[in-house]
């Protein structure tokens, strides 16, 4: 499977229904706990894939990240409970952030160290005409709200124009197979400072949808704003969903776990959400191959 080119297949994959998490994070880079607890975890919810996804290496500031050097022991570990739950497949990922001039291409890290997928997210933004990046994920909401008066004299347009436009690059620049958390930039904004029903908004997320399904990346439901009460709805919002519904666009859902306890956080929910769209299927990778599994 190791090293194989990822590809969409685009018949129905006919199984049992599996439960399948892709976007989890260890002690390895901000999760809180080792692989073992995932791992038993996943088992005990009678999981069928377990994906590890640690935050991809960007420069020595971030320290929620891996260093390079720790890839080839975080993948040996995960090769090693790869063997040791033979009932439970588990795959090797990164997350990896987009930002241009800073970040090494998707593809360096999926080619080099046979990664079964890649899931590209944007985290931090380019300030234009700067050397600052703005980080919009964190804790702490101060730390969005300053970026926003101090990089854009508090135009929020600027601001979050920049944000889907560094996603837009991302998409069509990078080799991804997942995209995480595609409208995080409205988890500290709280209906603040903008409302994703505006014009302007929906116009950005328009262009972010026909470009994923021009790439046919596969969009994640994540759970991950809403167990940590820093949203009060899935990534990406309903009228993103909707959108995907009338399109061929694969979804997976994440709970974009750091803790074991919460792999399966608003996993049946996530799939209400999904089937009061119409959609009722979810992405399955089997043999470098993501292919549409329909669940019910």
């Amino acid at each position: 499977m190791n090293g194989k080119k990822t590809k969409f297949f685009q018949q129905l994959f006919v199984t049992p229904y599996m439960k399948c998490n892709y976007h989890t994070h260890t002690h390895f880079c901000d999760g809180k706990e080792n692989m073992r607890f995932f791992v038993e975890k996943a088992v005990e919810l009678q999981f069928d894939h377990l994906g590890f996804s640690s935050h991809a290496p960007i420069a020595e500031q971030y320290d929620f990240t891996l260093t390079e050097d720790e890839i080839p022991e975080y993948l040996k570990e995960i090769e090693y409970y790869q063997k040791q739950y033979p009932q439970l497949k588990i795959f090797k990922g990164l997350e990896c952030d987009y930002i241009p001039g800073i970040t090494k291409d998707f593809s360096y890290y999926k080619e080099k160290y046979e990664l079964d997928y890649i899931i590209g997210g944007v985290h931090l933004i380019n300030v234009p005409n700067s050397q600052d990046v703005w980080f919009i994920d964190g804790p702490r909401r101060e730390t969005y709200d300053i970026g926003v008066a101090r990089f854009f004299n508090n135009n929020i347009k600027k601001a979050v124009t920049c944000f889907w436009e560094q996603t837009f690059e991302m998409i069509e620049n990078q080799k991804l197979d997942i995209i995480a958390h595609i409208d995080k930039i409205k988890m500290h904004n709280q209906e603040r400072f903008f409302k994703e029903d505006e014009d302007w908004y929906r116009k950005l997320v328009d262009h972010a949808v026909e470009l994923i399904v021009k790439k046919q990346i596969i969009v994640e439901i994540n759970s991950r704003g809403i167990y940590r009460l820093r949203c009060k709805n899935f990534y990406p919002s309903d009228y993103i969903i909707e959108k995907l519904s009338k399109t061929k666009t694969l979804m997976i859902i994440s709970s974009d776990a750091h803790k074991a306890e919460e792999l399966s956080f608003y996993y049946k929910e996530a799939k209400n959400k999904l089937q009061y769209f119409g959609i009722d299927t979810l992405a399955v990778i089997e043999d470098g191959i993501w292919r549409p599994l329909k669940f019910h």
